[in-house]
This record gives C-alpha cells, structure tokens and sequence, in this order.
C-alpha cells in the first residue's frame, strides 16, 4: 500500500468527517462528542492551523487524517497540539506513524516549538507506544481524565516533543 500524507483539499472533507465520527463514535479516544456533519466539518477543519489527510495512492482512499492547532494563546502559543484518526478498517498498517511523523514537520513549518498532547487515554497502547518511539516524553498522569463512552473514568497521560 503507498500511502502518502498531504494537505487536504475540499473534496477529501466528506471522508475525513466520516473518520472523525468515526472515532467520536468509538468513545475511546477523542474528547468530543458531538458528531461533524457537512457543515459543522467544514467549519471544524477550516479553524484548524494545518489539516492533513492519508491517501492511499492505489486506491485514492483517505485512509486517515490529522489536525494541527495551538495549545494555547499569547505566551504558550509556540505550543501546538494535534489529534489523530485512522479509517478503522487501516488501523495497524503504520498510517499513524506516517500522519505524526508529518505533523511533527508541519508544526515545525508553522513556527510552533513543541508539540503537546493533552489528553492521551492510558489504555490506548497503540498511540503511546508509537509516541514513545517517535521520541514524545510523558509528562505524567491525570488520574481519571477522560471519561469512556460507556461512563466509566481511565487515566490519560499529557506527552510532549520539542520541534
């Protein structure tokens, strides 16, 4: 499979939705729970400081994507934050490699000087072995930090990289 990450355009804006609810849907990882629809989407991926999608060049599918952003404002706003979704039938074929290694790239393009996350669920072993490897350092543990679709509390775990 070639897959290649690039910066999404107009007309990926129907997969990329449908992936992100996807996630939200799942209830495991995103803290949103509301669904994107067409506009709400739209809206969504134009606020963001960079979009970026995963395109399976064989097939022309959007196997994942990505959003970049500030953490923060005024004197924290070198710091950015991103979040991460992979079509689920795609997971464990290293598209979230490719979509962090990307991001780490463009947060650097965007004059951002590290790349934060906030709220990674401890129990999603995939993301924070892959963050592990790709250098991330775990800051610590916020017991009890995201509540799980089915109501019960898990620990998430704040990351960080210096770009």
């Amino acid at each position: 499979m070639d897959i290649e990450v690039r910066a999404y355009q107009e007309g990926d804006l129907p997969e990329m939705i449908r992936i992100w609810n996807e996630v939200v849907e799942d209830g495991t990882a995103f803290p949103q729970e509301e669904l994107l629809n067409v506009r709400t989407g739209k809206e969504f991926f134009a606020s963001q400081t960079y979009n970026a999608v995963a395109v399976n060049m064989d097939t022309g599918q959007v196997c994942g994507l990505y959003i970049l952003h500030p953490n923060n404002v005024g004197r924290c706003g070198h710091i950015c934050n991103a979040s991460y979704a992979v079509r689920s039938e795609c997971r464990g074929l290293h598209i979230g490699e490719k979509l962090v290694s990307d991001c780490l790239i463009q947060g650097k393009r965007h004059g951002f000087r590290v790349l934060q996350f906030n709220a990674v669920v401890a129990s999603n072993i995939h993301a924070r072995h892959l963050y592990e490897r790709l250098g991330f350092v775990q800051l610590g543990t916020i017991p009890a930090g995201f509540r799980m679709k089915d109501g019960h509390y898990e620990d998430i775990c704040p990351y960080f990289k210096e770009l």
